[in-house]
């Protein structure tokens, strides 16, 4: 790497997390001085599933169309007289059609931008080929779906391809389905110069985008400690100042809320991973368990390079298929007893409901869910309140079914315990399809990626580096034996999570590396089991890894989440507050640490 290329940096911010996210994102990071990139994440498995079903319908449609209308419409003069470029996974199912979208508000404005559209992810066509194969789920073994259920199958795609479009002078990248961080990735190969071979580097570009790739969530959404992120209203989108050797500043706007510290980038560093050493990736394995978080000034965070090993072989393919439908609905009750009168409601409801069911031959509900949510339903451990919400859900294999379900429940409404209540306008909740994942790998070798820029056509292929590599041995925290007192432990850590399939992760960061042992020894595996094991449907497996750069633990719970996702008849289905119900675990620590705090 020559001398120019050892000084660069390039500022990217992080505009998008999900499909709905808000629109301010992309005004606000226009207003950041020497801006290069704006970076978009749209999808999930999910919303593979729900832009399918929209495309079945219109060929035209089926692909992020907030992209089109809060981003480049409104903003594309702003984004050409800047140069910022744009890369997005805004195409989900229909790439190309996301790209004519972009393209004729180019056109009709008269700009001079180039569009790139990257293709290949996409293999539903061949899914009469794959069911042969006769796979079984890489997670869980489950067996291939029925061939006429199958909603969507998408492998995730990396970064080099982003790379080549950006080389041939694209200044926007429409994807489909690519890893999540890759779109941040992309810039950085396309900049840097970075190789197949650059494992270090790779990593930790991989690492800067998955910072950014969430929007807010670096920046004090979701934050442990919620009252600092103040002024969320108008919270600040993260931007990421890359330099070549892979080591990054995040930061936010200027004037913006929300708040950028150790804890708040930490946080999002962990969310959503499984084994800090083996993050896999198309382009490379990641290795973050080195890496450093360092607070250089107010809203400043330093984030150290990662390490990494060579790329897989294959690529990981997620299916979404239909099994069958779900519906649920919200009541509130409230006066004394309002717990027992919720539960008593509810069993009536299923009572009346399976009874016209077996009238009309229906069969019973495959899955059924009741949760009090103000009882401590989300804790285990229910109590009697004066004030609570019912939650109650159900699934079957036809819609008929759950369509009755709703009925008998709402036909209640004059024959329930007193205290009923609830807004009205919305009307009756609908059955939707049960949309499940499978997850397979498919070698790289079989797929064509194709770029596309102004009618111009480049087959790209992955390059595999066929390396065998071995992780570090990590050394665990040293031994506690001076424990005397007990304190919480979000005294002592922060502490995110979210979902990865049917498994919930939660990340606990240490608020200072000398907290670390005192919580290494108290969390165990069979006490974090405990914590989770009325969510799981059988004795709650726990995987505790340790990351030493950032004084940090990750936990991998498995089958805890009801089949994730669209799957699932969980009120949080995605483990979004799991961590919640872990940071209020008393930890023994010593005397002159509880006096401290």
């Amino acid at each position: 790497m020559g001398d120019e290329l050892a000084d660069k940096k390039i500022k990217i911010g992080g505009a998008s997390g999900y499909w709905g996210e808000s629109a301010m994102a992309t005004p606000q990071l226009l207003q950041v001085n020497d801006l290069d990139y704006l970076v978009y994440d749209y999808l999930a498995e999910i919303t593979m599933s729900i832009m399918a079903r929209a495309k079945a319908k219109d060929p035209a449609k089926g692909y992020a169309t907030d992209f089109v209308e809060f981003v480049v419409r409104p903003f594309a003069s702003q984004i050409m007289q800047k140069g910022v470029k744009l890369i997005a996974n805004a195409g989900g199912v229909n790439p190309e059609s996301c790209g004519d979208a972009v393209r004729k508000i180019i056109k009709d404005q008269g700009l001079d931008l180039k569009v790139a559209v990257i293709t290949g992810d996409d293999l539903t066509r061949n899914k009469d080929a794959i069911v042969k194969e006769d796979l079984v789920d890489m997670f869980d073994e489950t067996p291939f779906p029925p061939v006429d259920k199958i909603m969507s199958i998408n492998a995730y795609l990396g970064a080099f391809p982003i790379a080549k479009a950006l080389d041939a002078g694209a200044d926007i990248v429409i994807t489909g389905r690519c890893v999540d961080s890759a779109v941040t990735l992309g810039a950085c190969i396309h900049e840097f110069g970075w190789q197949p071979s650059d494992f270090d580097l790779l990593a930790s570009g991989s690492l800067a985008g998955h910072i950014l790739e969430c929007g807010p969530q670096a920046t004090g959404g979701n934050f442990t400690d919620w009252e600092d992120a103040d002024d969320i209203a108008n919270i600040g989108y993260p931007v990421a100042e890359i330099s070549s050797d892979g080591s990054f500043i995040t930061t936010k706007p200027e004037g913006t809320g929300g708040i950028v510290n150790v804890g708040t980038v930490s946080e999002q560093m962990l969310y959503e991973i499984g084994n800090p050493s083996l993050y896999v990736l198309p382009d490379v394995i990641c290795d973050f368990t080195s890496v450093e978080v360092e607070q250089q000034k107010e809203n400043h965070v330093y984030v150290s390079p990662a390490k990494g090993n060579a790329a897989p072989g294959t690529y990981k393919t997620c299916l979404t298929y239909m099994d069958g439908f779900r519906a649920g609905t919200y009541m509130t009750l409230y006066g004394e007893n309002a717990t027992s009168k919720a539960a008593k409601l509810a069993d009536a409801g299923f009572d009346r409901a399976h009874k016209t069911l077996r009238l009309f031959n229906l069969g019973e509900f495959t899955e059924t869910s009741i949760e009090i949510l103000g009882a401590g339903s989300q804790k285990g451990k229910y109590h009697n309140t004066d004030e609570v919400v019912l939650k109650v859900a159900a699934k079957h294999p036809e819609a008929k079914a759950i369509g009755i379900f709703l009925k008998e429940l709402v036909g209640l409404g004059l024959a329930t315990p007193p205290g009923l209540s609830g807004f009205t306008g919305a009307g009756r909740a609908r059955p939707s399809p049960v949309v499940r994942l499978f997850s397979y790998l498919t070698p790289k070798d079989g797929i064509d990626i194709n770029i596309e820029i102004d009618g111009k056509n480049t087959i790209h292929n992955d390059i595999v580096a066929q390396t065998d590599f071995a992780t570090d041995v990590i050394p665990f925290p040293s031994p506690v034996s001076n424990t005397t007192e007990e304190v919480p432990l979000i005294k002592l850590a922060w502490g995110r999570s979210g979902d990865k399939g049917n498994k919930a992760n939660v990340g606990i960061i240490a608020r200072k590396p000398e907290y670390m042992p005192y919580i290494w020894a108290a969390l165990t595996e069979e006490k974090v089991g405990e914590i989770y094991a009325h969510f799981a449907d059988d004795p709650a497996a726990v995987e505790k890894y340790y990351l030493p750069g950032s004084h940090a633990i990750n936990f991998l719970i498995d089958n805890v989440l009801g089949g994730g996702g669209a799957a699932s008849l969980r009120n949080d289905a995605q483990a979004k507050g799991y961590a919640q119900l872990l940071l209020p675990t008393m930890i023994p620590v010593s005397k002159s640490i509880a006096k401290s705090l």
